[in-house]
């Protein structure tokens, strides 16, 4: 046989495997640059969690699980998460609640409607860390303008210390992270209720059904499963929360505000603790798949 021949055979032979095989060989440069930026560090964490680096050692052989137990005996671990906690439990349903709220006022043609809808969606814009330090400016008890403005109402000086007292410290968080988050929520919304069939809302509204019951009825189950995709993905994001309260806080008064994010950071870039921040990294990790395979099997996403 020729060497012409067996080069037209690998050609034919290879022209199949080619067609077969196309759209991986188009994605494997970009899955292959995922896991070299997702993976290898994901890999290389988990090996220094089971090493002893430190401060002051720099202990690279195997300790087991010591810095596993240590973690179950770290109270101020705990409570960063049962801060979070807090945090995601109280700003979730807020910011769906007002994003619902605005997406139904916003669902009829208003005059200036695009133009609204535009500075509706700044906050989120912004950097969550400028966003933080402008609100920092804004809650000032001395120059800051809210303060300012209750004293207007109350007729009084009012010197609400926000980021310091406790009792006010999760109020002042929680409006920043609101206010910066809900367009979030709306834009989504909006265009979820847009897309619901007006021949349902229309026949409702002949037979004169109330709106509660066509909400629950017609608009809520249309809408649920691109609302449910937005709970998931702010209650994510929230669970990792840590650019506002850095900017407010510090994770002030003393951990009254430090979220598992900022006490992460402190572990890891001030007191240099770096195979105990990977053991911490690694337990928020399994904690955040546990509860994304939970939700996805609620929501049936995973099908």
């Amino acid at each position: 046989m020729t060497a012409a021949a067996v080069a037209s055979r690998r050609a034919q032979a290879r022209g199949p495997f080619l067609e077969r095989n196309f759209k991986y060989l188009i994605v494997a440069p970009a899955i292959l640059v995922l896991l070299l930026v997702g993976l290898f560090p994901l890999i290389y964490s988990a090996v220094v969690s089971f090493q002893g680096i430190g401060m002051i050692d720099q202990d690279t052989s195997f300790q087991g699980l010591l810095n596993y137990k240590a973690l179950f005996r770290d109270a101020r671990l705990w409570e960063s998460l049962a801060h979070t906690l807090i945090f995601t439990a109280v700003a979730l349903p807020i910011e769906l609640a007002l994003g619902l709220l605005l997406a139904h006022l916003f669902l009829e043609k208003l005059p200036g409607r695009a133009l609204f809808i535009a500075l509706l969606t700044l906050p989120t814009m912004i950097s969550p860390i400028v966003s933080g330090a402008t609100w920092r400016l804004l809650f000032d008890h001395h120059f800051g303008p809210i303060n300012q403005i209750i004293a207007w109402f109350a007729g009084h000086q009012v010197p609400i210390i926000w980021i310091v007292n406790p009792n006010t410290v999760y109020p002042a968080i929680l409006i920043c992270e609101i206010w910066q988050w809900t367009p979030f929520m709306f834009l989504i919304l909006l265009a979820a209720l847009s897309n619901v069939d007006k021949s349902l809302l229309e026949a409702a509204e002949l037979d004169g059904a109330p709106y509660r019951t066509v909400f629950r009825r017609i608009v809520l189950p249309a809408i649920w499963p691109v609302m449910s995709v937005a709970l998931m993905i702010r209650g994510l994001d929230l669970m990792r929360l840590f650019d506002i309260i850095w900017a407010l806080t510090r994770g002030g008064p003393g951990t009254m505000t430090e979220t598992v994010s900022i006490y992460t950071y402190v572990q890891g870039f001030e007191q240099f603790e770096i195979s105990y921040t990977a053991a911490i990294a690694f337990l928020v990790i399994i904690l955040l798949t546990a509860v994304v395979m939970w939700l996805l099997k609620r929501m049936e996403i995973a099908r």
